[in-house]
C-alpha cells in the first residue's frame, strides 16, 4: 500500500520585524490592547520587492535540505496562497522556475486560511494514487499587501511569511486521513470584496472581517472537523501528541483546544511572533515544533485550519 509521508519542513519569515509598540505609533492602538484580544506580540512584513515565490523558495529550501533530497525529484508543486504574486502565471509556476526545475504539475490552490491543509490533503491523494512520488507543499502569504494599515482591527492581527514541507511517497503510514469543508453562504464574514477591472480596482481590495462571526464560526468548525477527522482514522483525542492550529488569535486557539479536552502544552503556538500568516500558518508552526524537538517521528499530529470562504479542515498524520 502507497502511503505519503513528510520528509522534511522548512519556513522563511521575512527580515522585517514590526512590533505592536511600531503600530502604535501610526494608529490609534497599543501593545495592551493588540495582546489582550489576540496574544500577537510582533509580525514580520515582507520588502517591497519580495512576492509570495520569494518567500516560498527559501521555505521550500529549507524543506528540501531536511528532507534530503533534489529539487528535481520533485513531480508535484502545490501551492496555498491568497496573495500570489500576480493573476497568472499561478505562483507555483513561478516557484518550480526558481528551483530549476520543470515538467511535474504545479498549481496553485485558493483556500484562505485553510489553503495549507488543503494542500496537503489533495497532495496526499496524488501520492496514494501512485499518479506522483514526492510533492512539495507550500503555504506562502504577504497579506501586509491586501491590509488597510488604518483600520487596527484587521491591520494588527496578520503578518507574512512562508511554511513548507516534501511529501514522499512511502510504505510506512504518514498521512492517516482528512476532511475538507466550505460553506460558501458564509463568503461575507471574512473577504477582500475587490476585483480589477478595466485597469482599476473595482470594490475594496482591502480585508474586511466580522471578527466576533469569525471567532463564533471558527471555533464550532475546529471542533466538529477534529473529531470528524479522528473518527474517519479510528481515533480519538487522547491519541494526538500535537495539534498545530491555524494561527488566527490566541482566543481562537484556546477556545478550540479547551473544546476537545487537548491540554495547552500539546498545541503548538506561534500567533505571538508570527501573527496570522493565513495559509503559511500552519506549516511555519510545523517547522518550528519539529527543528525545536518537540514534535518527533511517531508523534500524531492534527493539522487543523478555518478561512474565508468558508473553508475549514483538518489532517491527521504521523510524524
Amino acid at each position: 500500500m502507497i502511503w505519503s509521508r513528510i520528509a522534511g519542513t522548512g519556513s522563511y519569515l521575512p527580515e522585517r520585524v514590526v512590533t505592536n509598540a511600531d503600530l502604535a505609533r501610526t494608529m490609534d492602538t497599543s501593545d495592551e490592547w493588540i495582546r489582550g484580544r489576540t496574544g500577537i506580540g510582533q509580525r514580520h512584513i515582507a520588502g517591497e520587492s519580495q512576492g509570495s515565490s520569494d518567500l516560498a523558495l527559501k521555505a521550500c529550501e529549507a524543506a528540501l535540505l531536511a528532507a534530503n533530497v533534489p529539487a528535481q525529484d520533485i513531480d508535484l508543486i502545490i501551492f496555498a496562497t491568497s496573495t500570489p504574486d500576480q493573476i497568472f502565471p499561478s505562483s507555483a509556476c513561478l516557484l518550480q522556475s526558481k528551483l530549476g526545475i520543470r515538467g511535474g504539475a504545479a498549481f496553485d490552490i485558493q483556500a484562505v486560511c485553510s489553503g495549507f491543509v488543503y494542500a496537503l490533503s489533495i497532495a496526499d491523494k496524488f501520492i496514494r494514487s501512485g499518479q506522483n512520488k514526492c510533492a512539495l507543499v507550500v503555504g506562502a502569504e504577504v497579506f501586509s499587501r491586501i491590509l488597510d494599515w488604518n483600520d487596527r482591527s484587521t491591520a494588527v492581527l496578520f503578518g507574512d511569511g512562508a511554511g513548507a514541507v516534501v511529501l514522499k511517497a512511502d510504505s510506512t503510514p504518514g498521512i492517516l486521513g482528512s476532511v475538507l469543508r466550505a460553506d460558501g453562504s458564509q463568503a461575507g464574514m471574512l473577504s477582500v470584496p475587490g476585483t480589477v477591472c478595466g485597469g482599476k480596482v473595482r470594490g475594496t481590495p482591502f480585508v474586511q472581517m466580522d471578527g466576533q462571526g469569525v471567532f463564533k464560526f471558527a471555533v464550532r468548525v475546529l471542533d466538529e472537523v477534529a473529531r470528524e477527522t479522528l473518527a474517519q482514522c479510528g481515533m480519538s483525542i487522547g491519541d494526538v501528541d500535537w495539534l498545530v492550529p491555524h494561527q488566527a488569535n490566541v482566543r481562537i486557539l484556546d477556545a478550540t483546544a479547551k473544546r476537545l479536552g487537548i491540554p495547552a502544552e500539546r498545541v503548538v503556538v506561534t500567533v505571538d511572533r508570527h501573527a496570522n500568516t493565513s495559509a503559511a500558518s500552519i506549516p511555519l508552526a510545523l517547522d518550528c515544533a519539529v527543528r525545536d524537538g518537540r514534535i518527533k517521528r511517531g508523534h500524531k499530529v492534527l493539522l487543523e485550519g478555518v478561512g474565508g470562504g468558508f473553508t475549514w479542515g483538518a489532517v491527521l498524520l504521523e510524524y
